[in-house]
């Protein structure tokens, strides 16, 4: 009997070592970046993670630089070693090599998460789906449904906004521009259906950026779990849109379903069931989640920089009165061309705090770069902190100033929200046109101010203030 506990024992120790051995030892690979690959298995997940939530990600970042130098460091994150970039030069060279040395790739539990959406694809085939996708939403397609997003919109600013005295803007306008989000791709309105989808949305989103532990009580399982939930209520509004446009109760324009339903991508091949739910799942996350990030750091923005509050101000209320002028209540979209202030002021919103800190590349040959090689098979991440907030890039780059966006507007590589090349967000028209719409509706409503100016912003996975944002709201004189 003791000579079978010992040998479990010993069994157990060697399942350990085994576990703990580093499968990405540096030492066949002498010409790495510098850096650390951690823990084994686990890696520095755990720092990356917690510097996240502690807003000190571009901290992370930057000590890694200090201590190595370049521009450039090995680490090991979320269950892949891994080079950070961390340069303009950085940038482009990752943009510019889609295809070529590199391929957009997210850690295997993420891609999982999303199945079959353009998140996971590469080469040919992200080129088609990504093609058939900005058919919907390039601006010349999106500008019929300005005049929805806006009465959506001011429908929700009346009932959450208007006579209340104090609300936390963060929820408030999350659920909101879910909302939006809902009516342009699924023509789905508020009701049982929205909400059941939006909760799980928020299970899939607060687990998406886990350690991948996929057993009950963990957020990566709950996120697993909703991304199933998602894809069942999809399924259910795809089959009745089927059956409604069969039966000329539904128009092929009028949303983003009906478009990928009645369309096939440039070799006439239709997407499947499961290509649509996933990627119409994705660009709920990327498009909406985008938006609310902007417009709440937006407020604070505005209600921290009177200056900067009293031009957007000034600007959306010559855009009212034309309208009231013209005797066209809803906005068009000439209307949001004119709002120049107000989106570099976003813009400026985006620098400070991108929605996506960045994302992952995948090695598909060795690659050399500043000296050192990278293996064939490694992740490579971008960071939008190396440039954004590098004084050498922008000049006092804390402070909020919309002026950096006049003329030419930045360098070549340093403002990248939405990344860039091949692989550049593909929603971020439409961000945009949900971002002016949202800041006309409230300037023009309501004057606010910070409820806690001192209010912390954590990175989980996108930047949150920690207590919602609470704003006093008093409602605009009608002489403004």
């Amino acid at each position: 009997m003791d000579m079978i506990a010992v040998a479990i024992a010993i069994g157990f120790v060697l399942f350990l070592l085994f576990l703990l051995r580093n499968p990405f030892s540096t030492s066949s690979n002498p010409n790495l970046p510098p850096g650390s690959l951690g823990w084994p298995l686990l890696g520095e997940t755990l720092r990356f993670l917690a510097s996240q939530r502690a807003n000190g990600g571009q901290k992370f970042y930057e000590q890694k630089i200090k201590l190595y130098g370049g521009d450039i460091f090995k680490t090991h994150l979320l269950g892949s070693p891994t080079a950070v970039f961390y340069s303009p030069e950085g940038n482009r060279f990752l943009f510019s090599n889609e295809n070529k040395l590199v391929q957009s790739t997210w850690p295997s539990s993420v891609a999982h998460l999303f199945g079959n959406s353009l998140l996971s694809k590469v080469g040919d085939e992200a080129k088609e789906l990504r093609k058939l996708l900005l058919n919907f939403l390039k601006p010349e397609a999106l500008q019929i449904f300005v005049g929805r997003v806006d009465s959506i919109i001011t429908d929700h600013v009346k009932r959450f906004w208007l006579g209340g005295t104090q609300i936390k803007a963060f929820p408030v306008s999350k659920r909101c521009l879910f909302a939006v989000a809902c009516s342009l791709f699924l023509s789905m309105d508020e009701g049982p259906q929205q909400s059941d989808l939006y909760r799980h949305f928020i299970d899939l989103l607060n687990g998406m950026i886990q350690i991948p532990l996929d057993f009950p009580g963990t957020l990566y399982r709950k996120a697993r779990i909703g991304s199933n939930h998602i894809r069942e209520i999809l399924q259910t509004v795809i089959e009745k849109r089927r059956a409604d446009l069969a039966s000329g109760s539904a128009s092929p324009q009028q949303d983003l379903l009906s478009f990928l339903l009645c369309n096939a991508d440039g070799h006439g091949n239709a997407l499947s069931d499961d290509d649509i739910k996933d990627n119409i799942m994705l660009l709920l996350m990327a498009g909406h989640d985008t938006s609310v990030v902007t417009v709440t750091m937006l407020l604070r923005h505005l209600a921290l920089n009177p200056d900067c509050y009293q031009k957007v101000l000034k600007e959306q209320m010559e855009i009212k009165k034309e309208k009231e002028a013209s005797q066209v209540d809803l906005l068009q979209w000439d209307d949001l061309q004119k709002m120049k202030y107000t989106w570099r002021a976003a813009q400026e919103t985006l620098r400070l705090y991108p929605p996506a800190g960045g994302t992952w590349r995948k090695a598909i040959v060795d690659i050399s770069y500043s000296g050192f090689t990278i293996p064939k098979g490694w992740k490579l991440f971008w960071t939008t902190s190396s440039t954004h907030k590098n004084a050498e890039y922008f000049k006092d780059p804390e402070k909020f100033d919309p002026s950096r966006f006049e003329g030419n507007g930045p360098a070549p590589y340093t403002f990248v929200p939405f990344g860039g090349g091949p692989r550049m967000c593909p929603g971020n028209e439409f961000a945009r046109i949900v971002i002016l719409v949202f800041i006309h509706n409230i300037v023009k409503n309501v004057e606010w101010d910070l409820v806690n100016v001192n209010e912390k912003v954590i990175i989980d996975p996108m930047p949150a203030p920690v207590e919602g944002l609470p704003i006093n709201l008093r409602g605009r004189s009608l002489t403004t």
